[in-house]
């Protein structure tokens, strides 16, 4: 049993997130706090395995109590609940850096309060099961002549979480990540997130960015993730190209954009994955990866909170395998290491 603590100075947060994980039995609200000092006296009283902490709040907000995570006996495991601003992504990125464990936006309504409350039973699980990786090989530089293209939208974080924990620290390619996520830097606060969890170094995506063994870039949310070609000591790979074209399946990075264009640069060197995501997006960026060449592996229904991205995929006849979510990261790095 996961025993929680929720922390918001809104009465209407504390029902709504309280009333979200009510029907996990593997998850207890063992109590709820106002503010930051609050939660320290709640901290020491409850000695709950998680709290989910608010950014903004009187007395002592989220950063604050965060900063003093090594001064309190007992510190809890850390959701932090974000608001959707610009201000709130760079204060998520900043409670990331202070040691928050993940982070999820904040919920506004009642409207689809099951498919949150799954989210979030998801990720509380996924914060007190997987470990982090104390120390990592640093990336190698090598330029990569083969890559493995993931792409996911809602539900997809804590399956990444999943997914990147199990590629090998000596992976030869290298890993791109598109995943729905609105602008402002909370990709940023996604890179750091999986950073702490993944064998391989990860970041969110700067415009001219090498491919590189063993590295993962996170698409950066507001711009296309594109990839082009490029050359380094006689050896051919790719480059990110952030693109300001209009959005596409209305949303941008668009997982079609990433995939269509690796297909190109890349041929029949490209392992693709699919995850949760409603929508059609990666559907024809898969098309064009099989087209190619390369592999394309799906995950399972059951795993995936939305199957629309998976189901569009499957519409082009574009997929070789469907996989558990448990078995797809050794897998993409079996695949990818077997190409020739």
């Amino acid at each position: 049993m996961i025993r929680v603590l929720i922390v918001d100075d809104s009465l209407f947060i504390r029902t709504i997130v309280n009333d979200m994980l009510a029907d996990d039995p593997d998850i207890e609200v063992v109590g709820t706090a106002v503010d930051g000092l609050d939660a320290i006296a709640k901290i020491e009283e409850l000695r709950p395995d998680l709290m989910t902490l608010d950014i903004e709040m009187p007395n002592l907000n989220g950063i604050e109590l965060l900063s003093k995570r090594r001064e309190i006996a007992h510190f809890p495991k850390t959701l932090m609940l974000s608001s959707l601003t610009s201000e709130g992504a760079q204060l998520t990125k900043k409670s990331m850096d202070l040691g928050a464990d993940d982070f999820m936006l904040k919920p506004k309504g009642i409207k689809n309060l099951r498919e949150n409350g799954t989210v979030l039973q998801q990720k509380i699980k996924n914060i007190c099961n997987i470990s982090y990786v104390p120390s990592k090989r640093k990336p190698t530089g090598v330029v990569a002549d083969r890559i493995i293209a993931i792409g996911s939208s809602a539900g997809g974080p804590p399956m990444l979480d999943v997914v990147l924990s199990k590629l090998p620290a000596d992976i030869k390619a290298a890993v791109v990540v598109t995943q729905h996520m609105p602008k402002g830097g909370f990709t940023a606060a996604l890179a750091a997130r999986l950073n702490k969890i993944s064998p391989l170094e990860v970041k969110e995506s700067e415009d001219g960015d090498i491919l590189k063994q063993g590295q993962v870039i996170i698409s950066q949310a507001g711009c296309h993730t594109v990839i082009e070609p490029h050359s380094a000591g006689g050896k051919r790979g790719g480059k990110i190209a952030h693109a300001n074209t209009p959005p596409l399946h209305n949303v941008k990075p668009a997982v079609d954009k990433t995939f269509e264009s690796a297909a190109t640069v890349y041929g029949k060197h490209v392992v693709a994955c699919i995850l949760s995501g409603m929508g059609n997006d990666g559907g024809a960026g898969m098309a064009a990866i099989k087209k190619a060449g390369g592999d394309t592996l799906l995950c399972r229904k059951e795993d995936c909170l939305v199957y629309g991205m998976a189901r569009s995929a499957l519409q082009h006849n574009s997929v070789d395998e469907v996989l558990p979510l448990k078995d797809i990261g050794q897998r993409l790095a079996t695949v990818s290491n077997s190409q020739v």
